[in-house]
């Protein structure tokens, strides 16, 4: 007699039979699949390819600050900073005065040409907005001849007209003096007004000579570059090539004589009082 053997429980006929075991999840497996694959992949921040960008961009900041404590440490740049933000040795005002019958704003220029004098100058010029035939009146010792030569393009440039002297408060021109690399900028000047009592006055442009025989070469060198750059912009100005021949007698100044100041072309008219 063969035994009646029970089947196997069943949840549901509908769900195939597994071999041993309990049956799979799919949809639990399905999450955690999912869920695995949505992790995020973790960044080496400190990969071969970014140590490699850092290297490049220290190499690049340590070439620029080298270059840029080299330029800075230069006794000229300094100087030039200096001048420009914290003690200008040249002050600048803007006045009303009369000239020649006609009422004219004028730009005083006083006092040393220092490093940073031809940026001041310029930006002063553009704050008072002065039209062609406006004056400049300069009343200085002289400074640096790079500054003044700037200085001299750029009032030529505006048309501008120059003239030795100071203002007083309500206007009143006095008579100063114009010395040495002030000169280059009177020179600037469209009109150039000689005023009565004022005087202009040149020198030698020489440089300390060292011991050393190359050094002193290069010396001589830069001199007769400096005087070569002198002559073009006097000439170019209209001033007589003579100049040099009067800036070369002395090392002190030669306060030039008014008949000099006209034969040197460097006065192109007189002043001529209301």
């Amino acid at each position: 007699m063969i035994p009646r053997i029970k089947p196997p429980s069943l949840r549901s006929t509908d769900t195939p039979a597994q071999p041993w075991g309990k049956p799979a999840d799919d949809t639990a497996q399905q999450a955690a699949d999912v869920s695995y694959r949505a992790r995020p992949e973790r960044r080496r921040w400190l990969g071969r390819s970014s140590l490699a960008s850092i290297l490049v961009a220290l190499a690049i900041l340590a070439l620029w600050g080298g270059r840029a404590y080299q330029d800075l440490s230069r006794p000229s740049a300094w100087d030039y900073w200096k001048d420009l933000y914290f003690s200008s040795t040249m002050t600048t005002t803007i006045v009303p005065i009369e000239v020649n019958g006609r009422q004219v704003r004028a730009i005083t220029v006083k006092g040393e040409i220092g490093a940073a004098a031809a940026s001041l100058f310029r930006d002063r010029l553009d704050d008072a907005k002065l039209a062609p035939g406006d004056l400049v009146l300069l009343s200085s010792p002289g400074g640096r001849l790079d500054q003044a030569m700037i200085m001299g393009e750029v009032i030529r440039a505006r048309r501008l007209t120059t003239m030795v002297g100071s203002a007083d408060a309500k206007g009143r021109v006095r008579s100063s003096y114009c010395a040495s690399a002030c000169v280059l900028v009177f020179a600037g000047g469209t009109v150039r007004e000689a005023f009565p009592g004022s005087a202009l006055g040149v020198h030698q442009f020489t440089r300390d000579m060292p011991k050393d025989a190359e050094a002193r070469g290069d010396v001589v060198a830069d001199t007769q570059k400096t005087i070569g750059m002198i002559l073009e912009y006097m000439t170019r100005m209209g001033v007589s090539p003579s100049i040099l021949q009067a800036m070369s007698d002395t090392r002190d100044i030669r306060w030039l004589k008014e008949q000099e100041v006209f034969d040197l072309k460097l006065a192109t008219t007189r002043y001529q009082k209301s």
